[in-house]
C-alpha cells in the first residue's frame, strides 16, 4: 500500500539533512547535559538556582511523571520498544514531510527527545533527569532536555494541526 502525502514538494534530501542536523544537535545537548549532571550531582541532592528552580539528579525507571517506575522491571522493554518505534516513524514521516516546516520541526523534536531517553534506558536502565521546578512546596517531576524536546514537539504537532484546520486542510 502506497504512503499518501499531502500536496507539496517531493521529499528532498537537503531539507531532510537540515532537520537531521537539528535533531542531532538536540540529542547531543541532551546527552552532554545528562553526562555532566550524572558526574557532578549525587541523586536527590538539590542545587538551588532560583526560588522556583533547582538542579537535582533523578533516575527515572518509568515514563513521563515516573509512570510505571515501580512496575518491577517489565516496563523497561516496553519503553525501549515504544521509543524505537516512535523514532522510526518520526524519521520516516520526516523524510516525506520535510517541506512542512512546523510539522517537520515537531517530528524532529519528538524523534530527538525519544532518542535521548532511549540512549539512557539502554545504557543505564533508567532516564537521567535533572531539572526541578517547584513553587510553594509543590514540585513538578524532574525532567531533562529530551523531555523538553518531546513536549515542545507535541505542542508543535497541535499548532500544525490547528493551522491546517483553520486553512481547511
Amino acid at each position: 500500500m502506497a504512503s499518501q502525502r499531502t500536496s507539496g514538494p517531493a521529499p528532498t534530501g537537503g531539507r531532510f539533512a537540515l532537520w537531521s542536523v537539528l535533531g542531532t544537535v538536540i540529542l547531543v545537548l541532551d546527552q552532554v547535559s545528562k553526562f555532566w549532571f550524572e558526574r557532578n550531582l549525587d541523586p536527590g541532592i538539590q542545587l538551588p538556582v532560583t526560588s522556583f528552580f533547582n538542579f537535582v539528579l533523578a533516575h527515572n525507571r518509568g515514563a513521563a511523571f515516573s509512570f510505571l517506575a515501580d512496575a518491577g522491571g517489565w516496563q523497561h522493554g516496553l519503553f525501549v520498544t515504544l521509543a524505537f518505534v516512535v523514532i522510526i516513524l518520526m524519521v520516516r514521516y520526516l523524510w516525506f514531510y520535510n517541506h512542512r516546516t512546523l510539522f517537520a520541526l515537531a517530528l524532529t523534536l519528538v524523534a530527538a527527545g525519544a532518542a535521548g531517553n532511549l540512549i539512557d534506558r539502554v545504557a543505564h536502565g533508567y532516564v537521567i533527569d535533572f531539572i526541578d521546578l517547584h513553587w510553594q512546596g509543590w514540585h513538578w517531576p524532574a525532567f531533562n532536555v529530551a523531555d523538553i524536546a518531546i513536549c515542545t514537539g507535541a505542542f508543535a504537532f497541535i499548532l500544525d494541526e490547528l493551522r491546517g484546520v483553520r486553512r481547511g486542510r
